[in-house]
């Protein structure tokens, strides 16, 4: 039995964005002020109080995403909902291509995330709302 390689983060960033939608800030925010998606905030709440969010987005931390996404779970989120359009962000786009290529992977039908991320949603001079613990 031959075991594959082990991937290092890095091929794993590259394997899931080839396999998931990149969207650019203008279609983003063409998106969701239409009311065409649910915008999701995977990072951290420290990066959340440090940088900032984009208005009206959803917070759930990338570490606790599968939770939030498995109705089987305890911790399910039924704002997360399995048909409507999903549109992911992190710092710089990483984390959220991988939530997002793990969401396809659980049956989520229509997923992508922010290109760039927030960093890319900020030097475009899109709006920014401060938020706080809690």
């Amino acid at each position: 039995m031959s075991e594959s390689p082990p991937e290092t983060l890095a091929q794993m960033v590259a394997h899931a964005k080839q396999h998931v939608r990149a969207l650019p800030t203008e279609r983003v925010a063409a998106e969701i002020e239409a009311g065409d998606a649910i915008l999701i905030d995977v990072r951290e709440e420290d990066e959340r109080l440090l940088e900032g969010a984009i208005p009206n987005s959803l917070h759930v931390p990338r570490g606790r995403l599968e939770l939030s996404a498995d109705p089987a779970s305890p911790f399910y989120r039924q704002e997360l909902d399995m048909v409507r359009r999903l549109i992911l962000y992190c710092s710089l786009g990483n984390r959220s291509a991988l939530g997002a290529y793990t969401l396809q992977r659980m049956g989520y039908e229509d997923v992508a995330y922010l290109n760039g991320g927030m960093m890319e949603w900020k030097r475009d001079g899109r709006p920014v709302e401060v938020t706080g613990f809690g």
